[in-house]
């Protein structure tokens, strides 16, 4: 691979997508912010088209329309769900809700799941899981008197598919796992996982927060059972913006939602004594839509559409892959060690590079005008997100990493990070 900025920046002059970075805030077009943001995975960037759709909205609908405006609300979830669905999820219609926060909707799926398979007492997860989605299982196995089975992972590298075989018998009701590891963007086997799940009869859900808008998942080609995820990484929806679930089509008839919201009644303005589920995937909503976030999600969903996972998916893989070999080559010498898998067919979208003082040069980078995070332990993680990083985005900003090594100037940051009292 070339690594000159020369060769990046033909990378870039022949990149499909590059008319989508236009189409962001904070980019050239109008003067930029001055970043080099490589934080795309843990917050997107603002899609210019966002506050005019919030504005119609606001203006519009609530302004003028106020609550008659409700005959074009009252099926957002679903609506926009079906965006998900079709362009970003590889999903059928009917399969995707909008609405809720991931960890409501884990929560929410995985007693329905339980629920569908009684006489089963085991959950599944691993221990390098988001901590929420591990929280949540904990809580859950308790209040159903049920043991989870923790597994190992390698934090860098990823569940290994031999120790799921090994754990995996008529005990387990639900495998929880995250699609790509939240910390070291290591990708699990989406289809064959689902497939030894199956072939004990358990039911996985997936988290897919960190893969979502990022690379392929086609959920309906793996038969996938359920998922949840957040919108506002590589979906672009904004800081909150609602999440989603899927629930396979197959399945919806036989799962009970266990929060019974009036929005998941079959039929919610009867004002009826008694609880009765909707039929399909509207049996998984609860309260009020958050109508004003959704239409952000709504322009991001579309973008990503518009851009083609398949194509997202292929720069994604480029622009790690570049990281990566510059890492080699300028901060190997440095002790700077990749923490993620090198086969690109086996990551996300994002990289991380281990070091001792991981949180002072990320401190540094940030002073630096580089925008990645941190994450424990003493992880560096750069995410760049492919509708609007270029090439010599991240070269630059690998530049800038090697510049802070070699001068030692990241010394100068605290060497702890501050705690939150």
């Amino acid at each position: 691979m070339d690594l000159t900025r020369d060769a990046a920046a033909a990378l870039d002059a022949s990149d499909p997508l590059a008319g989508f970075r236009s189409r962001f805030t904070g980019t050239e077009d109008d003067g930029g912010d001055g970043l080099l943001y490589l934080d795309g995975n843990s917050l997107g960037r603002l899609p210019r088209d966002t506050p005019a759709a919030l504005s119609r909205v606001v203006e519009e609908q609530w302004g003028r329309g106020l609550i008659g405006s409700w005959a074009s609300w009252i099926g957002e979830a679903t609506r926009i769900g079906d965006v998900l669905a079709d362009g970003v999820l590889g999903a059928r219609p009917g399969e995707v809700l909008v609405g809720d926060s991931t960890s409501v909707n884990l929560y929410k799926l995985l007693l329905a799941a339980i629920g569908a398979r009684p006489g089963r007492d085991v959950v599944v997860c691993t221990a390098d899981d988001f901590p929420t989605d591990r929280y949540i299982v904990a809580g859950v196995a308790e209040a159903q008197g049920m043991t989870v089975r923790e597994l190992p992972a390698d934090i860098d590298e990823g569940l290994d598919p031999a120790t799921l075989a090994a754990a995996l018998d008529e005990r387990v009701a639900v495998v929880v796992l995250s699609h790509v590891a939240y910390r070291s963007g290591a990708k699990a086997d989406l289809a064959a996982i689902t497939r030894q799940a199956r072939d004990v009869g358990a039911l996985v859900l997936w988290d897919l927060s960190h893969s979502v808008g990022s690379v392929p998942v086609e959920l309906a080609a793996a038969g996938a059972d359920l998922a949840v995820g957040c919108t506002y990484k590589y979906l672009n929806g904004g800081p909150g913006s609602p999440a989603f679930l899927y629930v396979r089509r197959e399945l919806q008839d036989e799962l009970r939602s266990p929060i019974r919201g009036w929005f998941g009644h079959r039929d919610q303005f009867a004002m009826g004594p008694a609880y009765e589920p909707a039929a399909g995937i509207e049996r998984f909503g609860v309260g009020t839509p958050p109508v004003l976030a959704s239409a952000a999600v709504e322009v991001g969903a579309r973008l990503v559409a518009e851009a083609a996972i398949g194509r997202l998916a292929e720069k994604g893989s480029a622009l790690t892959d570049l990281a990566i070999a510059l890492g080699d080559e300028w901060l190997a010498p440095h002790g700077v060690v990749l923490a993620s898998p090198r086969d690109p067919a086996r990551r996300g979208s994002h990289v991380t590079f281990h070091h001792p003082a991981a949180w002072q040069l990320t401190q540094a980078l940030i002073g630096s005008g580089v925008v990645p995070d941190f994450r424990t332990p003493d992880r560096v993680r750069l995410g760049p997100a492919p509708l609007y990083t270029r090439f010599v985005d991240v070269w630059d900003g690998m530049d800038r990493f090697r510049a802070l090594l070699e001068d030692a100037s990241f010394e100068r940051y605290p060497a702890e990070r501050a705690r939150v009292t």
